[in-house]
């Protein structure tokens, strides 16, 4: 797929900032659509597929944080959160609502498109490598079982929505059963790239992920076990 085929939803009330990433997005052949206003925002997101959003914090009508919540009740479509907000607990704030990733303000506009990018690879390479495939990609436990074709997660035969980069790290994890791995490895392999401190994001998402797992099957998120003072891996529940 070229950059022209995936759709961008834009948002952000400021017109020189939609204007500059537009631009940027543009070059690389993005499709882009703006909308400078929340409500704006949640109804394009809902009547229409996108590929990723680039969602700003503090919208007029509905704020970002809001947007971003009533996105994720029905679709698990990948968000940037863009803010001039660079506290940590914001960033957690944005996460904890299901965001992908998180640029402060100011930002360069070459790496935001950098930031698209990643999350585009990250979130479609899957699919795309397994096309002429023809078995499937099967990862099976006693009660989990990863179907990475079509990225659905199952446990106890029902079904577990995840975002993309919750739907990452628990495959990153599964597929090395009880190895241990550091919060700094966590965001190295599943982020592919670094958060210079930020480490609260690995526990955000697995918290959240742990939240999904037992609200199909109470209990299952022990599968993603704690290992104090080092970090955390996969362990099978029988």
């Amino acid at each position: 797929m070229t950059n022209d085929q995936y759709r961008i939803l834009l948002v952000d009330d400021e017109d020189r900032i939609r204007k500059l990433l537009h631009l940027y997005l543009t070059r690389e052949q993005f499709e882009v659509t703006e909308a400078q206003n929340g409500q704006q925002a949640l109804e394009l997101a809902l009547s229409k597929d996108f590929h990723c959003i680039l969602l700003d914090l503090m919208l007029p009508e509905l704020s970002g944080e809001e947007v971003c919540q009533e996105i994720r009740k029905v679709k698990d479509t990948p968000i940037i959160m863009l803010t001039a907000k660079g506290e940590e607990t914001n960033r957690v704030d944005g996460f904890e609502l299901g965001a992908d990733d998180y640029i402060v303000k100011p930002f360069s506009p070459r790496e935001v498109v950098l930031r698209v990018k990643a999350l585009l690879r990250r979130t479609s390479e899957e699919s795309f490598s397994k096309k002429s495939m023809y078995t499937k990609d099967l990862i099976v436990f006693n009660r989990l079982v990863i179907d990475n074709d079509s990225h659905k997660v199952t446990i106890d035969q029902r079904d577990v929505t995840l975002t993309p980069k919750e739907y990452e790290l628990l495959l990153f994890l599964v597929k090395t059963p009880d190895k241990v791995y550091d919060r700094e490895d966590l965001l190295k392999f599943v982020w592919n790239y670094e958060f210079y401190g930020d480490l609260r994001t690995v526990d955000t998402h697995i918290k959240r992920l742990r939240e999904k797992m037992n609200k199909v099957a109470p209990g299952s998120g022990q599968m993603i076990a704690t290992v104090w003072g080092v970090g955390y891996k996969f362990e099978e529940l029988t």
